[in-house]
């Protein structure tokens, strides 16, 4: 038999992003896209209103950031960044994104500024039809070329499931990484949603090994939570694909990323939006990531990365790994400091 500390240690090595095994990936250095993130803060501070965002290039590895005017691009150029045109100003589809909020929260919508084309692009899911997704048209269809609405096959959905992985009442999860509170007790960060729907978290599904218990959850609104490991639980900091995490950061758009949960494993993508909107049938969450990266029901709350860097959990979205779909997760960093967390 295993001693109860080395026991936990190997759930936590396990689990701490899903069971799924994988060739370790681990890079010394951090990424292009990582090293561009800082020089894209700089020009949206430095340009304010004048920029909607920016994105890293894969071909030409560089930092693409969007201006309205030439003064902006000159700027731009000489912070070291390629300039791209955009017809409206962050002001503007700003606007649209808080009416949207007020008039469009309907279940099984989402959206976001799209960087590469100015819009603000609103997607409908399977479950949109008939009325509502006429009343969404019509209302996407009043903003002109501010906006443009697109459809997917998938269901927009927390991706929540029962079964595998980390364990609560009646729900499966995904471990997303393992921190410490403010007092220095390891604990387990994950989807708020999954945090709401229990309190007490097990290793197995039959209930016989409780590693866990919920301290903070937060959904919907922003979708994540915290549970502090009993006692003995070391937490390491490596996920399962053998990548040390270091650190919490922000994403930006363009850049390539590993998602691992315990349904569907280990798989890679592209960050495509920042700051997105979904309107669940649980209700909304701002401020997500979202991304290409496939997922199934049972990932919620598992660990999205570049290198040893922490980015972001699972948070919910449509299709799956056969067909493909779209993604979104909780930033870290807005977990982490909610509730005063850090990474070992």
């Amino acid at each position: 038999m295993i001693p109860a500390r080395h026991r936990c240690l190997t759930i936590a090595g396990l689990l701490v992003a899903g069971m799924a095994l994988a060739v370790p990936t681990a890079n010394a250095q951090p990424s292009q896209a990582r090293q561009a993130v800082q020089l894209g803060v700089n020009a949206k501070s430095l340009l304010g209103d004048h920029t909607i965002g920016s994105y890293y290039d894969k071909t030409t590895k560089r930092l693409v950031v969007t201006v309205t005017d030439d003064a902006a691009a000159a700027k731009v150029r000489a912070l070291g960044a390629v300039p791209a045109k955009v017809p409206y100003r962050a002001s503007e589809l700003a606007a649209v994104t808080a009416q949207l909020g007020q008039k469009a929260r309907i279940p099984g919508t989402a959206w976001r500024i799209d960087v590469h084309t100015g819009q603000v692009l609103v997607t409908a899911d399977s479950t949109v039809t008939g009325a509502r997704l006429a009343a969404l048209t019509s209302a996407v269809k009043e903003y002109g070329g501010k906006a443009r609405l697109k459809t997917t096959a998938g269901k927009l959905r927390p991706l929540i499931a029962g079964g595998d992985a980390i364990w609560g009442q009646g729900l499966r999860c995904s471990l997303g990484f393992n921190v410490h509170d403010s007092n220095g007790n390891p604990a387990i960060l994950t989807a708020g949603h999954c945090g709401v729907a229990t309190n007490d978290w097990w290793a197995d599904q039959g209930d016989n090994e409780h590693i866990a218990t919920t301290a903070q959850a937060n959904f919907p609104g922003t979708d994540y939570s915290y549970a502090v490991f009993d006692q003995g639980v070391d937490a390491p900091s490596a996920v399962n694909t053998g990548q040390q995490i270091d650190r919490a950061g922000d994403a930006t758009v363009g850049e390539s990323v590993t998602r691992s949960g315990s349904t569907s494993g280990v798989h890679t993508g592209t960050v495509t939006g920042l700051d997105a909107t979904v309107n669940y049938e649980e209700g909304s969450v701002s401020g997500l990531i979202d991304t290409d990266v496939c997922a199934e029901p049972g990932d919620s709350g598992g660990s999205m990365y570049d290198g040893d860097t922490a980015l972001g959990l699972t948070s919910g979205g449509s299709g799956d790994c056969e067909s493909g779909g779209e993604t979104f997760f909780q930033p870290v960093p807005a977990a982490l400091g909610a509730y005063g967390l850090s990474l070992p």
